[in-house]
C-alpha cells in the first residue's frame, strides 16, 4: 500500500528486463526514492566504480506517496554515483514523469550495464520494450520526446530523455522529462548517456492504493487547506522562486561575478516584477505559472522571448513558450555573470532545457570562466572567438549551446568549474564543493548555508537542508550546526516519500506523518520513526561517500569564502566561519573527527560498517 511492491530491473548490456518484488523489509527502514534508491545502490555496486563505467548503477526511484492524491506527488529522483563529484548523485524531479512510473507499477527502474548500441525503454504498464534509439540519437530532449510521443502514436506517454550533454559526457548533464523538468544536478544524464540509453517513455494505468482511503482522504483534506492558506505558498504560486533574487539583494547574500561580490546593481531587471513588466513594444516575459502532477503550489514559470532577441529568427522552437526563470538559474545566468537581459536569461533557460544541463552548474562555471577571461588567463583564441567579459549576454547564449553540444570552448565548460579552474592552474576559482558549484547563496552571508554546502553528501546543495530562517537572523556561525543536522535529516525524509520540499512552508513532520500512516502498511509510522529514516538516509549516503574516498577535508568552502570578507551587504567583513561549524556538527551527527559515523551512532540506526 503506496508502495507498487515491485521494481523493474533492466540489464541494458544483456537487453533484458525483469520485473522483481521490492525488498519490503528495506522499504520500511527507508521509505522510498532517495532513501531506498541509495539502500539499493550501496548494495548493488562497488562505490569506487567510476561513474561513466557500465558497472555504475543508474536508478529512478519514486516514493510511496508519488502519483496519490497528496499534493506535490509527483516527485522522482535519479540515484547514481555522480561523474561531475565522484559522490553520490541523488537528483531530484517533479512534472508527471514520476506518477506515470507509479501508474505503471513501479516503485523503481534499475538500469544496469552499457547497450551496445543506443536504445530507449518503452513501457506500457508490464509491457516492456528495448528499442533502437538510432534516428534519435544526437537529438536534443525536445526532439525526442515529440518523436517518441509521434513514433508510438500515443500523446500520454511521460518522457525522461538526455540531450548532446548526456551522449557526449558533459559532466554536469541532466534527465530531463515533460519538456523543461529535470534530475537537474551532479551528471546524471552523463551516466544515462554513458549506458546508451537515450530515453524512457512510459504510460501506466493500474493507480495507486493507499492502506486506509479515508484517513488518507482526510489527511490530504487538512495538508491542502494549511497550503491554501499559507502566505508562502501564495508567494511562490504568485511569484515563483526567483522572489529570492530580491531578497538576496537586499540582504547581501547574492552571489555576483563568481562570489566576488555579493550584490547586484542589475536585480531589477531580472526579477519577478521585471518578468510581469509590459515593455513598450507589448512584449511580456512571464506568460503563466505552471503546476506539477498534484501540486496546490505551481511555482514553475512560463515564459518567452522577444521575436527578435538574440537571433531567435533561426530558432523556430525558441519562438514558442516554454520553461521561464526560476531563481537559481537567474542566479546563475545574472549576477553571477552580471548580466541583466532577462531575454538573454529566458535564452538561456530554454538552451539549458533543451539540450539537458544544469543551469546552475553551466552558469557557475561559465562565470569562473569569465574571471578566468577578466585576468587573462584565457583569451579569444581559448573562447572561440567569444568576449567572455562579464556582463556580456551574447556570450551566455553562445556558450549554452556549445556546452549543450559539448563543442569548441563548451566541451571546456562541460568539465565543470573545477576541472576547469584545475586546467588553467587556479583551482580556487571553483565555487563548489565536492566538484559541484554553489547554489545562489553566499556562504559568509548565510553561514548555515555554508555549512550545508560543505557537508552535502551530492556536493554543495541548497536543497539537501534548511537553515534560513536562522541564517536570515544571525550573520554568526553560532547555534547553526545542530538545526543543520536535524534540518538535513528532515529532508531526506521528505525526499524519501515522493512529495516537494516546498511544502515545508506550511507542513513540518506531523503532516508527513499523517500522510505517510495513512497510505503505507504498518502500524508504527510515528514522526519519530520517520526522522529516524532521514538520518538513516544521510548515513548511509555519507558511508557511500567515504567507501568512494571522500575525507573530513572535503568538507569544505572554497579559499574565497573562508578568507576573503563579504565586500557588502549585512555581512560585510564577515567570512565564513565554518572550522567553528563542522566540529559541532559532526558531533551532533554522531561522528568522529575524521567525519566517519562511529560505531555506536551506525548500531543506533540499524547499519552496518563493511
Amino acid at each position: 500500500m503506496g508502495w507498487q511492491k515491485q521494481i523493474l530491473r533492466v540489464n541494458l548490456t544483456e537487453g533484458t528486463a525483469a520485473i522483481e518484488p521490492l525488498n519490503m523489509e528495506w522499504a520500511n527502514d527507508y521509505l522510498g526514492e532517495r532513501g531506498l534508491a541509495t539502500k539499493y545502490l550501496y548494495e548493488g555496486m562497488d562505490p569506487k566504480t567510476d561513474p561513466m563505467a557500465p558497472e555504475n548503477m543508474l536508478i529512478f526511484a519514486t516514493g510511496p506517496l508519488t502519483g496519490t492524491m497528496a499534493s506535490t506527488s509527483g516527485r522522482y529522483a535519479v540515484v547514481t554515483k555522480g561523474p561531475l563529484t565522484n559522490v553520490i548523485a541523488c537528483s531530484n524531479s517533479g512534472g508527471k514523469f514520476g506518477a506515470e512510473m507509479k501508474f505503471a507499477g513501479y516503485d523503481m527502474i534499475i538500469l544496469e550495464g552499457k547497450s551496445p548500441k543506443p536504445v530507449y525503454l518503452h513501457i506500457i504498464d508490464d509491457n516492456v520494450e528495448i528499442l533502437p534509439a538510432d534516428d534519435i540519437w544526437g537529438t536534443t530532449v525536445w526532439n525526442t520526446e515529440e518523436h517518441i510521443k509521434s513514433k508510438h502514436q500515443n500523446p500520454l506517454l511521460k518522457v525522461a530523455s538526455i540531450g548532446e550533454a548526456g551522449e557526449k559526457g558533459v559532466r554536469y548533464a541532466c534527465v530531463v522529462n515533460d519538456l523543461h523538468r529535470a534530475a537537474g544536478r551532479s551528471g546524471v544524464g552523463a551516466v544515462m548517456g554513458s549506458k546508451n540509453l537515450k530515453a524512457i517513455a512510459i504510460h501506466g494505468t493500474k493507480g495507486v492504493r493507499v492502506k486506509d482511503p479515508k484517513a488518507f482522504m482526510a489527511a490530504v483534506k487538512e495538508t491542502h487547506a494549511l497550503l491554501a492558506e499559507n502566505s508562502g505558498r501564495k508567494g511562490l504560486t504568485e511569484l515563483g522562486t526567483n522572489d529570492m533574487i530580491d531578497a538576496m539583494e537586499e540582504f547581501g547574500g547574492l552571489p555576483t561575478r563568481n562570489f566576488n561580490e555579493v550584490q547586484f546593481e542589475g536585480t531589477s531587471k531580472i526579477n519577478p516584477a521585471a518578468a510581469v513588466a509590459v515593455g513598450p513594444d507589448g512584449h511580456k516575459n512571464l506568460l503563466t505559472n505552471k503546476a506539477c502532477f498534484g501540486c496546490t503550489i505551481a511555482c514553475g514559470r512560463i515564459a518567452h522571448i522577444h521575436g527578435e532577441h538574440f537571433s531567435i529568427v533561426n530558432k523556430p522552437e525558441y519562438r514558442h513558450a516554454s520553461g521561464g526563470l526560476e531563481y537559481e538559474t537567474a542566479y546563475a545566468f545574472g549576477p553571477m555573470l552580471k548580466i541583466d537581459d532577462i531575454d538573454a536569461l529566458t535564452y538561456g533557460a530554454f538552451s539549458t532545457n533543451e539540450h539537458g544541463i544544469d543551469p546552475i552548474s553551466f552558469g557557475a562555471t561559465l562565470a569562473a570562466a569569465m574571471e578566468l577571461y577578466e585576468m587573462g588567463v584565457i583569451t579569444k583564441d581559448d573562447t572561440d572567438g567569444v568576449d567572455l567579459s562579464f556582463g556580456n549576454a551574447e556570450a551566455l547564449t553562445i556558450m549554452a549551446d556549445k556546452t549543450g553540444k559539448n563543442e569548441g570552448f563548451g566541451a571546456i565548460l562541460g568539465m565543470g568549474s573545477k576541472l576547469m579552474c584545475e586546467k588553467y592552474g587556479h583551482p580556487e576559482l571553483s565555487m563548489s564543493v565536492k566538484g559541484q558549484e554553489f547554489a545562489g547563496y553566499d556562504s559568509r552571508a548565510l553561514q548555515g548555508m555554508g555549512l550545508g554546502f560543505a557537508t552535502s553528501n551530492r556536493g554543495a546543495c541548497h536543497l539537501k537542508h534548511d537553515v534560513f530562517a536562522e541564517d536570515m537572523e544571525d550573520v554568526s556561525g553560532n547555534g547553526k550546526a545542530k538545526p543543520c543536522k536535524d534540518s538535513q535529516d528532515m529532508v531526506a525524509m521528505i525526499d524519501s516519500t515522493g512529495l516537494c520540499l516546498f511544502t515545508t512552508c506550511a507542513w513540518g513532520a506531523p503532516e508527513f506523518q499523517k500522510q505517510i500512516a495513512a497510505a503505507c502498511e504498518g502500524d508504527d509510522w510515528s514522526e519519530e520513526r520517520l526522522l529516524q529514516i532521514g538520518e538513516r538516509v544521510w548515513n548511509l549516503e555519507r558511508m557511500f561517500n567515504l567507501e568512494a574516498g571522500i575525507t573530513a577535508a572535503d568538507d569544505t568552502l572554497p579559499p574565497r569564502m573562508l578568507e576573503t570578507p563579504a565586500p557588502t551587504g549585512t555581512a560585510k567583513g564577515h567570512v565564513s566561519e565554518l572550522p567553528k561549524m563542522l566540529p559541532e556538527y559532526y558531533e551532533y551527527r554522531g561522528w568522529n573527527k575524521e567525519g566517519e559515523p562511529t560505531t555506536e551512532t551506525l548500531s543506533r540506526l540499524g547499519l552496518e560498517s563493511r
